[in-house]
């Protein structure tokens, strides 16, 4: 049986103008784009709530332990390119630190350095301890203040039962238990477009949003993620190639980065690997572990590790990378109050992610 869960409380609100009213805003998904849009309203003196499926806050910025360390299985870096995002990050003293990576090579099929590297135009960044610790950080007064809701599904939004000018979400629980929030002027989908257009067909609304969300196009990507202890013992630092980070051709991965060398890492060699977007699309549904054996194989064969990880373990994203932007900032049905943001909406970028939740919060505040 459904039930109405009572409103958190709210941490006192920040001055706001004069004359303008205080909204209560839903915002679904806690990815970097949901928390900025998130922290953006509250600051503009609005209540906000954050429904969240995971355990915390991070979206594809997820950094996962083991007992060799931390990966960081989604974003491997970021660059800062907007002085919005700058001064941001500014906010948080000492969480983001700049990754050399010994420049980012480019690597034939067969894992030779067929360049001498990316030119080094920007810097690469990473939050510290993970790549997490930056959503987490802002997240963390949310989190505080009541308006985090983790472990919670959104299943439905509806018109709220006491006031139709307003909404409601269903959402399913640990357990799947239901609940039904209620109270929000607005709701703000800050998920990959898929399941946000997915979210908008199950709850039968009609919105310009849909439409748009259909000329989005993701790629998926398998990433696996490896531990070799066994690197670290006197006159060995390292297990195979002398670089940090590369790009490859190689038909199976794209991407191959050692956790090891970003600063305030655990010294134990770690590699994390994310398979190629074509790779991805066509064993999308195969098996973990024939997936995971499938790249450690590819793994050996770009780096000239043959070792056996004392760790090994893959992740799923199916939503990984946009390959069709949306060509703007965010969505936004103000005759509905049904708005959408997320990285997708510029590129495939953390600081797409950033602007697009800034660009909808100064949309509705």
């Amino acid at each position: 049986m459904s039930t109405t869960v009572p409103r958190p409380r709210q941490a006192a609100a920040p001055a706001r103008s004069p004359g303008k009213a205080r909204r209560h805003f839903a915002v679904v998904g806690a990815g970097m784009a949901g928390i900025v849009c998130a922290r953006t309203l509250v600051q503009a003196g609005h209540r906000v709530t954050v429904f969240e499926k995971s355990a915390q806050a991070g979206g594809r910025t997820a950094t996962i332990d083991s007992p060799f360390g931390s990966f960081d299985a989604g974003a491997q870096y970021f660059t800062v390119r907007a002085p919005r995002f700058a001064q941001a990050m500014d906010s948080t003293p000492g969480v983001c630190k700049r990754w050399s990576a010994n420049s980012v090579q480019v690597l034939d099929a067969e894992g030779r350095v067929a360049a001498p590297g990316l030119p080094q135009r920007e810097a690469h960044w990473v939050a510290s301890p993970g790549m997490q610790s930056l959503v987490s950080a802002w997240a963390e007064p949310l989190l505080q203040a009541g308006r985090l809701i983790t472990h919670t599904r959104v299943t439905r939004i509806e018109t709220d039962g006491l006031n139709a000018a307003g909404w409601q979400l269903r959402t399913e629980g640990p357990g799947g238990s239901p609940h039904v929030h209620a109270g929000f002027d607005a709701v703000l989908l800050a998920q990959p477009a898929v399941p946000a257009q997915s979210l908008l067909a199950d709850s039968a609304l009609d919105s310009p949003l849909s439409n748009a969300l259909g000329h989005v196009a993701t790629a998926p990507c398998w990433t696996l993620m490896l531990a070799y202890p066994q690197a670290v013992r006197p006159g060995l630092t390292t297990l195979g190639p002398q670089w940090n980070a590369a790009r490859s051709t190689h038909h199976r991965i794209a991407w191959l980065a050692r956790e090891s060398s970003k600063p305030g890492r655990n010294v134990i060699e770690r590699w994390t690997v994310q398979a190629s977007p074509a790779w991805s699309a066509e064993h999308l549904e195969d098996d973990a572990v024939r997936v995971q054996a499938k790249l450690i194989r590819a793994f050996a064969e770009v780096t000239g590790i043959h070792a056996e990880p004392a760790h090994a373990a893959t992740r799923r994203w199916r939503y990984a990378q946009t390959t069709q932007p949306l060509g703007r900032s965010h969505l936004w049905d103000a005759a509905r109050g049904l708005g959408a943001c997320g990285d997708w909406c510029l590129g495939h970028r953390l600081e797409d992610a950033f602007l697009s939740g800034l660009e909808l919060a100064l949309a509705v505040a």
